[in-house]
């Protein structure tokens, strides 16, 4: 059995980079697969992020938005398995449960079926509101595969001088190893795999100084262990033991990974007797020396891969695929089937938004009324094709006080407002005269077809509501245009030029409903004469885009050459800094530094960052 732990800095994320989630489990070839930092909601979860054939997985997801985000941790296991009924394959777990405290609820709204399970006195020591709190974050999910107890964790990160998320970090761990003790009591071998978010030795990370050994995480991490007495073998430095920068997780914005400059955090551990009856109180037997095999890092899956370029020099315009952790495997011999049992409730596929939501009665016939309401609008609010006529028409299309002037609300507009409102569509032409004094203006609607007389009423009219929100309307053509030159009024019409073009005939030819303006008399003439043509307004156009861009280029060369003026050179390699923002909260929180270009890396290696820092002359703002 191989059962691989990997924090995947979002699963969408690594979904999308392999192709598909079929891709990214199968790559790694295993029978139980445990991500950490899914950063994805309850809500979220499709079938494209949680199932895929031959898998049965198992999310715990971020109840709570104290901390300002949703969706920022998560844990999930995959299980693979060759039926999801009715099987004896111990990758298949007989039980789970969504969090250590067995208060959270599942998505079939019952408690966890380990309820039972749950040391007595937990409750005694920590307040419920506690305990909800630490399970509400979505950092460990616990499968029983019946001659195991499975952990997958995602530890909280705590910076030095956050006071109160260190003390959540030590709640979460002292419950952990409260539930740890309950179940090793009653003979459980258990099982820990995940992203704890400590180095546990100063091997386990490249830049340990003076204070690492007082961290009370790391003192922590090290009681458990079986060499200072404690039930837990670590799995990696039991089998490698003396493997120095054996790392599994690196900086993502200091290219750190190209001198392998990194901490191991990633880790797997076990604890427990051996499946050998004969042996089973023997000391030297247990689960550790029996029955696990092998465990390494899965270098592989390292965004920096062999053969890039050496020096790191591109600070945010590289972009590295892949998570900034590496994923850690072990492999487990001699672990028989198991009695027949099937996929426990809490499994995805059982999620509502996957499994799909079964409607209750109310839920029906709420919607059934809200059809029916829907249906007794439209027929209230349908008028019938005998009711669009000539003589409709000629209400809707008032006289202007100036012949074919469109100022304000034209005629025109008034007829495209109204049609619009009723959202119809006429299936016959309409002549509308207008008369006023020497001019007249002859307006001819033309709309629709011999395959839309043949619909039904309703299709027609739902065609009609859909192409509103696409198709231009009437109104549109007789705007005025943002040119400048298109305001210049003719003198003798006492038409603006941009109204004159719009009125050009075929200017309105590509649209559904044909527009044909006809104007008689003189000023039909003076349209004629003075109306510039299309190939002015696009050369008037075309110079004052260039010129604008003219003017952009000039001023981005300048901003580019002031930009390139302030950057420092470091002291290490005499070469240009990089910028960056500080996005911690405190009293520096957006203010602008530079620093050393190259990749973080050992003090001794002249080829890695020199360490060079100089704040930058102002602040950036706060950060959006």
């Amino acid at each position: 059995m191989k059962i691989v732990t990997y924090n995947v800095n979002g699963l969408r994320s690594r979904i999308s980079q392999f192709g598909s989630l079929p891709k990214l489990l199968d790559s790694f070839d295993a029978d139980i697969i445990c991500f950490q930092e899914t950063k994805l909601r309850r809500q979220e979860l499709t079938a494209d992020l949680a199932v895929a054939d031959g898998y049965e997985s198992f999310f715990s997801c971020t109840r709570t938005s104290d901390r300002g985000r949703m969706g920022y941790s998560g844990v999930a296991t995959f299980c693979r398995v060759k039926s999801a009924f009715s099987s004896i394959e111990v990758a298949l777990p007989i039980a789970a449960q969504e969090g250590f405290t067995g208060l959270v609820e599942n998505s079939q709204n019952r408690k966890c079926e380990a309820r039972n399970e749950i040391v007595d006195d937990l409750e005694d020591e920590f307040a419920k509101e506690e305990l909800l709190k630490v399970d509400s974050e979505g950092r460990c999910i616990i499968t029983d595969h019946g001659y195991f107890v499975l952990f997958n964790l995602y530890g909280p990160r705590a910076e030095c001088n956050d006071e109160e998320r260190i003390q959540f970090k030590l709640k979460f761990f002292k419950i952990l190893q409260k539930r740890w003790e309950s179940l090793l009591r009653q003979g459980r071998r258990i099982i820990v795999v995940g992203d704890f978010n400590i180095a546990p030795t100063a091997m386990d990370r490249c830049d340990a100084g003076p204070d690492f050994e007082m961290d009370e995480f790391r003192r922590w991490f090290r009681s458990i262990l079986v060499e200072s007495g404690g039930p837990f073998s670590d799995v990696f430095r039991t089998k490698h033991p003396e493997r120095r920068e054996a790392y599994t997780c690196w900086p993502q914005n200091t290219g750190a990974e190209v001198f392998n400059y990194g901490t191991r955090i990633d880790h797997i551990l076990c604890a427990g007797s051996c499946l050998h009856e004969e042996h089973h109180d023997l000391q030297g037997h247990n689960l550790m020396t029996c029955h696990v095999e092998e465990c390494d890092i899965l270098i592989q899956y390292k965004r920096w891969k062999p053969g890039n370029t050496v020096r790191w020099k591109g600070g945010r315009s590289i972009k590295l695929e892949g998570s900034d952790h590496a994923p850690v495997f072990t492999r487990l011999r001699e672990i028989p089937d198991i009695s027949e049992h099937s996929t426990p409730a809490l499994s995805a596929r059982y999620i509502p938004m996957i499994h799909g939501v079964q409607q209750t009665l109310v839920s029906i016939l709420t919607k059934r009324q809200l059809a029916e309401q829907i249906r007794s609008c439209e027929m209230s609010g349908s008028l019938s094709d005998e009711n669009i006529t000539s003589e409709t028409c000629n209400e809707r299309v008032k006289r202007s006080s100036n012949a074919c002037s469109i100022s304000g609300v034209s005629p025109v507009e008034s007829f495209s407002s109204n049609q619009e409102s009723e959202g119809l569509i006429s299936n016959t032409a309409e002549h509308s005269r207008g008369f006023d004094g020497d001019a007249a203006c002859n307006i001819w609607v033309i709309s629709g077809s011999k395959q839309s007389k043949s619909m039904p009423r309703n299709e027609t009219m739902k065609k009609a509501r859909k192409s509103q929100g696409s198709q231009l309307s009437l109104r549109s053509f007789f705007q005025r245009s943002p040119n400048p030159i298109n305001n210049a009024k003719d003198s003798n019409s006492g038409i603006s030029i941009s109204q004159a073009e719009v009125l050009q005939p075929g200017s309105l030819s590509n649209t559904s409903s044909v527009v044909d303006v006809q104007c008689s008399g003189s000023q039909q003439h003076a349209l004629n004469s003075s109306t510039p043509t299309q190939d002015d307004y696009e050369l008037s156009s075309s110079t004052l885009e260039r010129e604008k861009t003219n003017a952009a280029l000039l001023e981005w060369r300048r901003i580019q050459q002031v930009m390139q003026n302030s950057i420092p050179l470091c002291k290490g390699h005499n070469e240009p800094c990089v910028a960056r923002v500080v996005k911690k909260q405190g009293p520096n929180f957006g203010r602008r530094f530079h620093v050393c270009a190259r990749a973080e890396g050992p003090a001794s290696n002249p080829e890695a960052n020199c360490s060079y820092f100089k704040w930058a002359a102002s602040k950036s703002g706060h950060l959006r």
